[in-house]
């Protein structure tokens, strides 16, 4: 092969290449953008579908309760016709309380119906919003339905609203082949996920929630990019010629002057770079020989100029170090951290251990460049080898192993230099910031080493400053995880009384429900309330409420088992479950918890100056339900055991109830044909503890409030 045909086929491949990989790149990004809006329609579609069904929800909840308020008023059939023709709901319907039906107006869809207070994944033909109608009384007469087919009419309209296509998975199989398609493509995604028809369009699925009732699939057109890719199939053709032709007539107008390039070339190579070619011709090559020149001259400047760059980097490394501060994840942040330490300072290796608040001792948390060491079983006393020397110090050491110690305790990584710094914020306390100023070293949460920088050199001081910013922000970051984390514990729990809160009860009864159901066990349910607690806060004042429910939830922790749970439901009502347990069982519990109550008075200690502590005496009512006996939920069995509570109070307070079983569906067939329902719940069977306060007095059963008032 010629010398001629060799740089033609370098100019070739020096054009040709970049060329070919711009018009990949630019495919590849043209595409991938327009994937991007794509998806970006679909966001944006689902959000408005989200506003639009929140919209007609409020607006059926409006006719709803206009229809139940002018119903109230006696006037039912124009209620309904008004709340349709003023365009609040395409169709209202109103049924008394036993669920007949009293009116209706416009053309009400067949039933299911999805309710947008209470979204189900189940196929509805329309949606509905329900409210209650109460006489002057608040009693409740009957119930007040808005309804809004799902149609064609509402999907074009969300369609509109949203800029997509919008087709119903809750409704039946869609008859159009293009929504059939669709609703395969929706079928196998998960709430959000995104896929493509066989049609070529991109599909979303939504799933109902709060606000938004229905089941729904998006879709946009995918993008069509084949005649981009077509252009640029031409453009890298006429490239190429163009590039041949150039090639061969340089190269052909060079050949003779390339030694003396080749000969500068060699010398280059070998590391002169002082080296220049000799320029006789103003033409190309005589150029080439120019720009040879200047590229030496430049790569000198280079050479010189990394050094100065190091330090630019090192600065460019502590804002990365500011912005890992702000993440939550504490593994990727001192992987990241100890990734980009490495990099930046050229170490083979390096491993952060951080302190144990438990046992305080130093523990591996993660490693980079150790093939075969396993981190997580490092373990470390303060003081012991070079790592714990320098978190026991708070000072930063580095040096040689064999010159400047210290002897390397038995599981340390294995090295020749190291540089090692304590990870602690500086000038600042754990977590506030607003301790006292120290001239000590502050705490060291762990520690970041490195070992054995590449070319067999020692680290420097500049080594040591970078990763002492590396080491201040990683405690920054630890810092931040754990006020994460506290505020996570803290609103799951009821300040006053470090029980966990509502919010937790809702989250544990599903799940103990799941599992006793799943294992075949019981779970009993607790419903306490203090007795005539508004009296002690109207008697002695709500700091001294306080002090009684702390108390109580003090006491109520000395009673139950580490397997137990307690919660205050809100004000003076509380709620226990208990996993594996029977009725009997939660009984032995109730009466052991009322008579630890009962026991002894509340001691307040005033904060009025001179005045004596007061003594409270307190009781508890408790309300006692077991799943799967008398409910198949928990809601079920919570409410059952709130009955169960109101049977206590209505039966003299400070005792406690058992809820009935739950009667099986022939039995309740049986006593509705014979018309023998009783109409006092007081009158239902219950089972009651014998033990009762002598001399309390036999009140009526209290009004009922709501739940966690």
């Amino acid at each position: 092969m010629t010398l001629r045909a060799r740089l033609t086929a370098a100019f070739l491949a020096v054009v040709l290449g970049p060329v070919l990989l711009g018009a990949v790149f630019v495919g590849i990004a043209v595409a991938a953008v327009s994937d991007q809006r794509a998806l970006e329609r679909l966001d944006a579609g689902a959000q408005n579908v989200h506003a639009a069904l929140a919209l007609t929800c409020q607006r059926l909840r409006l006719a709803a309760e206009t229809t139940a308020l002018v119903t109230a008023g006696g006037d039912q059939p124009d209620a309904a016709q008004r709340a349709v023709l003023r365009g609040l709901a395409r169709a209202v319907e109103v049924t008394s309380a036993n669920g007949t039906v009293l009116t209706t107006a416009g053309t009400l869809p067949p039933k299911p119906w999805a309710d947008c207070a209470a979204p189900a994944p189940t196929s509805h033909a329309a949606i509905v919003a329900a409210v209650d109608v109460l006489d002057p009384s608040s009693r409740r007469v009957g119930r007040a339905y808005a309804v809004e087919p799902v149609d064609a009419t509402l999907l074009s309209w969300l369609a509109e609203s949203s800029g997509v296509r919008v087709d119903s998975l809750a409704t039946g199989r869609p008859v159009s082949e293009e929504g059939a398609r669709i609703a395969d493509a929706a079928a196998g995604l998960a709430a959000g996920e995104t896929g493509t028809t066989s049609g070529g369009r991109l599909v979303r699925r939504l799933t109902p929630e709060p606000g938004q009732p229905l089941t729904l699939a998006l879709s946009v057109p995918k993008p069509d990019t084949e005649g981009l890719y077509a252009v640029l199939v031409a453009v890298v053709a006429c490239a190429g010629v163009v590039a041949i032709s150039v090639a061969w007539w340089l190269a052909r107008s060079t050949t003779h002057p390339l030694t003396e390039l080749a000969q500068a070339v060699e010398r280059v190579a070998d590391g002169d770079l002082s080296a220049r070619v000799p320029v006789r011709s103003q033409d190309e090559v005589g150029r080439l020989g120019q720009t040879f020149n200047r590229m030496t001259r430049e790569m000198q400047g280079y050479v010189q100029a990394l050094t100065a760059s190091r330090d630019q980097l090192r600065g460019q490394l502590g804002v990365l170090g500011d912005t890992l501060a702000g993440t939550h994840d504490l593994d990727r942040i001192l992987q990241v951290i100890l990734q980009t330490a490495t990099a930046a300072t050229g170490a083979q290796s390096g491993v952060v251990l951080m302190v144990d608040p438990a046992s305080g001792e130093l523990r591996g948390q993660v490693a980079e460049g150790l093939a075969g060491f396993d981190v997580a079983e490092l373990r470390l006393q303060l003081g012991e080898g070079l790592l714990g020397a320098v978190a026991a110090s708070g000072e930063p050491r580095r040096g040689r192993v064999d010159r400047d110690g210290p002897v390397l305790a038995t599981g340390e990584p294995r090295c020749i230099t190291y540089v090692a710094v304590p990870i602690a914020a500086p000038g600042v306390g754990p977590t506030t910031g607003l301790e006292p100023q120290s001239d000590l070293p502050p705490a060291a949460r762990g520690v970041l080493a490195l070992y054995d920088r590449h070319g067999f050199d020692e680290f420097d001081d500049a080594d040591l400053i970078t990763l002492r910013t590396f080491a201040g922000q990683a405690a920054v970051a630890v810092d931040n995880v754990r006020v994460h984390e506290e505020a996570q514990r803290l609103s799951l729990t009821d300040p006053l009384t470090g029980l966990s809160n509502y919010r937790y009860l809702r989250e544990s009864l599903r799940r103990e429900v799941e599992r006793a159901s799943r294992f075949g066990r019981s779970l009993a349910a607790l419903a306490l309330d203090l007795d005539r607690f508004k009296e002690v806060n109207d008697t002695y004042g709500h700091a001294a409420g306080d002090a009684v429910l702390a108390e109580f939830a003090r006491r109520l922790r000395a009673e139950i088992r580490e397997v137990d749970f307690a919660f205050r439901q809100g004000g003076e009502e509380f709620v226990v479950l208990l996993p594996e347990t029977d009725a009997t069982g939660a009984a032995v519990l109730a009466e052991r918890l009322g008579a630890a109550v009962r026991r002894a008075p509340v001691l307040v200690i005033s904060s009025t100056p001179g005045q004596p502590p007061r003594r409270i005496p307190v009781t508890v009512s408790i309300g006692i339900a077991v799943y799967p006996a008398h409910g198949a939920t928990g809601a079920a069995v919570l409410e059952a055991a709130d009955d169960a509570l109101y049977a206590a109070k209505a039966g003299g307070r400070d005792t406690y109830k058992i809820a009935p079983d739950v009667p099986s569906a022939k039995a309740v067939a049986k006593s509705t044909e014979a018309g023998t329902e009783s109409a006092d719940p007081a009158e239902a069977p219950v089972k009651a503890s014998t033990e009762v306060t002598p001399g309390a007095p036999k009140a009526a059963q209290p009004p009922r409030q709501s739940r966690g008032g």
